[in-house]
């Protein structure tokens, strides 16, 4: 392990990451809440919720749950954070790691910041950078470096091993250690096993969570596992040398649709579509779709689960034809039986491209062909999903998208409230008021010392 990677994770703080990066730090950690908070009452974080709460029992360390508040183990907490997150499609993810970060490197640091006790929100924001650069590089690394395809989790636990290093202050020695454990650990999940079959194993983000907290836990108590070889391998070396000089959290994406990335291109194009010339889905005949391979594997036109609905290129595209949008609540079972959404995803055509495949992953491209009732064609050309680094979203926009989603659980006076303490986080007022808000349960106030 270089002594860059190790100077870089321990050493970096608010004051030597550039404000633009804490800015994003805070930018994608709303984001990620408001993602969370909206996927609360899915059966997919339920059931983990209460599946942690059963089996993680807290020992001398204790978390709370996030927006559930019930105690369990930190890597019980972590765990269940990421799920959570993960059950609805709408975070924040990067082009060349086909993944998701702060979908597990949030809930890790949580965990590590309330057993460890830790209550400087200057010290959280520079490690929430710090988690989404180790985090971004070893996926990188792993798609670089391995055959097959694998989720978000199997390189998050890098990411949230050496968080856990950095925040009890683990040495060198035990920091190569925590890291490699991780690596060994971590969930190899196969990515495309559940986009073929979508259920709730999804990306594996908070397993990999889950692995990481656990790798630098067990590193400190004396258990090895080096060397990670995504992070000390030769093969890789060029994408860990710029540690502190290329922020790689600048090139993460945002997600307007809580669907996965590669149906979000078609999506786009029938939305711009249908606004540009002022349609109704009853105009429409048919919807032909050209895209990327990854992008047509997303095969379920008529869902029967969230996961189905969310792992679609076919049923949100019907959807936006429909609704002018596509909302968490367009991705949930109440939605399934709309008969003109259900006509034009059995009728819908996906065929993909070469060119279109090549330019993957670094650009997700689709186009869209409307043929209309009364015998027209309208074409988008190439499209690709709003919100990439490319045309970086707005902050309104951001806050829009939290409130849209946190909103309707949170409330509104808790949802402004976190708003706030989100904004505020790196101005040396501590995590208190924070914590309280994101722990506390959904429909509670969040007033009230967390509990620990």
């Amino acid at each position: 392990m270089t002594q860059s990677f190790l100077e870089f994770l321990h050493s970096s703080d608010a004051d030597s990451i550039p404000e633009e990066m804490l800015g994003l730090g805070r930018k994608w950690l709303l984001d990620l809440l408001g993602v969370a908070a909206g996927a609360t009452e899915t059966e997919m974080s339920r059931i983990m919720r209460d599946h942690v709460a059963a089996h993680f029992a807290p020992g001398a360390r204790k978390v709370p749950m996030l927006f559930d508040g019930r105690l369990a183990s930190p890597g019980g907490a972590a765990l269940s954070g990421g799920i959570t997150i993960d059950a609805l499609d709408a975070h924040d993810g990067h082009k060349l790691t086909k993944g998701h970060v702060g979908c597990g490197v949030l809930p890790a640091l949580l965990s590590y910041t309330l057993a460890e006790q830790l209550e400087d929100d200057r010290a959280f924001l520079a490690s929430l950078v710090v988690g989404y650069e180790i985090g971004t590089r070893a996926g990188i690394a792993l798609h670089r470096t391995a055959s097959d395809y694998h989720t978000s989790g199997a390189w998050i636990a890098v990411a949230a091993a050496a968080l856990g290093a950095r925040t009890m202050g683990l040495s060198s020695a035990k920091t190569r250690e925590a890291v490699g454990i991780a690596e060994y650990h971590g969930p190899r999940s196969q990515m495309m096993r559940a986009v073929d079959q979508p259920t709730m194993v999804k990306d594996g983000s908070g397993w990999g969570a889950m692995a990481g907290v656990s790798a630098a836990y067990l590193a400190a108590e004396g258990f090895t596992g080096a060397p990670a070889v995504t992070v000390e391998g030769e093969d890789v070396a060029d994408l860990w040398n710029d540690l502190g000089q290329t922020w790689r959290i600048t090139e993460q994406y945002y997600k307007h649709y809580p669907i996965c990335r590669w149906a979000q291109p078609p999506v786009q194009a029938v939305l711009d579509l249908r606004r540009a010339n002022n349609l109704r889905s009853e105009d429409v005949e048919k919807i032909e779709i050209t895209t990327f391979h990854n992008s047509l594997r997303l095969a379920t036109s008529a869902p029967v689960t969230t996961e189905e609905a969310q792992y679609s290129t076919a049923y949100p595209t019907a959807v936006a034809m429909v609704r002018g949008q596509v909302s968490p609540d367009d991705v949930m079972a109440h939605s399934f039986d709309d008969p003109e959404i259900k006509r034009l995803a059995a009728g819908m055509s996906v065929v993909e491209s070469d060119s279109y495949n090549a330019a993957f992953p670094a650009n997700r491209i689709s186009s869209v062909k409307l043929v209309l009732k009364n015998g027209k064609t309208l074409t988008s050309g190439d499209t690709e999903a709003l919100g990439d680094p490319e045309n970086p979203v707005t902050e309104q926009e951001v806050r829009t998208k939290f409130h849209a989603y946190a909103g309707p659980k949170l409330g509104r006076e808790r949802a402004e409230a976190l708003e706030t303490a989100v904004a505020r986080l790196g101005d040396g007022g501590g995590m208190v008021d924070f914590q309280n808000l994101i722990f506390a349960p959904v429909g509670r106030s969040g007033a009230g010392e967390p509990r620990r």
